[in-house]
């Protein structure tokens, strides 16, 4: 019973440990490498496993450039790896680069994957070339017009200038910018909308991928609308502007003015006063003219006479002011 026990035992560990020698050392791997004309050693499998490079990945890859004549290592594919890059997909973007003719080294394919950037799409935008839209690109004329305008932009991909050029959102800003400089610059809308080419052929010389991973191939204008008279609504506001000041301005004088004869008025109450607070004075000039015998009686009764009859002319010629007055 401790003989079969054991027996059982050893059974269990050998399949475990067989399963973890074909893990380490990937034998088909080496097997399927070495008919494929690409000799890897198992030692360097091991490693890559002790690495945690996946094998199946470097092995297949350097398998597809060795049949499509492309020279690369199993140490530039491990590196490139270990780097954070995707051997797979710098593979393919090589062999797609060299059947369409175009100059792209290994190391170049891996700055710009390394970069962020997708290799392989690149390299299929350099070979076909990628249309963008647009977005609703709104401008004025010099009319005052506004044109809605949607273009179409070709384009390819310059692979010389992937690491560290520009992408797709600056080449939809700058020609944005050339169409808005464009219709703000023709005289009236019906000249843009007579030779939408001119807009592309003003936007397209003026270089604008230049410093960018691209290069515009054409620039087409979809659609054209027109849309809202902002010159005359300008205008319109412009007025009603203009009348809201005018009346503020007009309601200022007129507080003014008001102001002004408030002002007067308070300075004729002021004069009525000190003519009255004259007048008062008038009772004790006589009074103390009668005690000092300078004036008597028939004089008073002659200065009462006076001031009788200038009375009765005042009321008269119709003075108010003069009827109302009290002796």
């Amino acid at each position: 019973m401790n003989f079969e026990n054991s027996f059982f035992v050893f059974l269990i560990a050998g399949i475990i440990g067989f399963f973890i020698f074909l893990y380490f050392v990937p034998v088909n791997l080496w097997v399927t490498a070495l008919f494929s004309g690409v000799p890897v050693g198992l030692l360097r499998l091991i490693f890559m496993r002790i690495r945690r490079v996946p094998p199946r990945a470097i092995v297949e890859s350097l398998i597809t450039a060795h049949k499509a004549g492309i020279q690369v290592t199993a140490d530039d594919l491990e590196t490139h790896y270990l780097a954070g890059g995707n051997v797979q997909n710098v593979i393919r973007a090589l062999i797609s680069a060299d059947k369409a003719g175009l100059d792209l080294s290994f190391r170049q394919a891996t700055a710009i994957d390394l970069a962020g950037r997708d290799v392989f799409d690149a390299v299929q935008v350099s070979v076909n070339p990628r249309v963008i839209n647009t977005p609703n690109v709104t401008a004025v004329s010099k009319d005052g017009i506004q044109l809605v305008v949607k273009a179409r932009i070709t384009v390819r991909a310059n692979l010389q200038q992937l690491v560290g050029g520009a992408g797709e959102d600056t080449i939809l800003a700058r020609v944005g910018e050339g169409i808005v400089t464009s219709i703000g610059s023709a005289e009236n809308h019906q000249m843009v909308l007579e030779n939408p080419d001119a807009i592309s052929k003003v936007v397209l010389a003026r270089g604008l991928d230049a410093g960018t991973a691209f290069k515009i191939l054409s620039i087409d204008i979809a659609d054209i609308d027109v849309g809202e008279n902002i010159g005359a609504k300008l205008q319109i506001d412009k007025a009603a502007a203009d009348l809201k000041i005018a009346e503020a301005k007009a309601e200022e004088r007129r507080a003014m003015a008001v102001a002004f004869e408030q002002e007067m008025k308070a300075k004729a109450q002021e004069a009525r006063a000190r003519v009255i607070e004259a007048e008062a004075e008038i009772p004790k000039a006589i009074a103390e003219s009668f005690k000092s015998g300078n004036l008597g009686i028939m004089d008073y009764y002659r200065m009462k006479n006076i001031i009788a009859d200038t009375k009765m002319r005042d009321s008269i010629a119709g003075n108010p002011d003069t009827i109302s007055d009290k002796d």
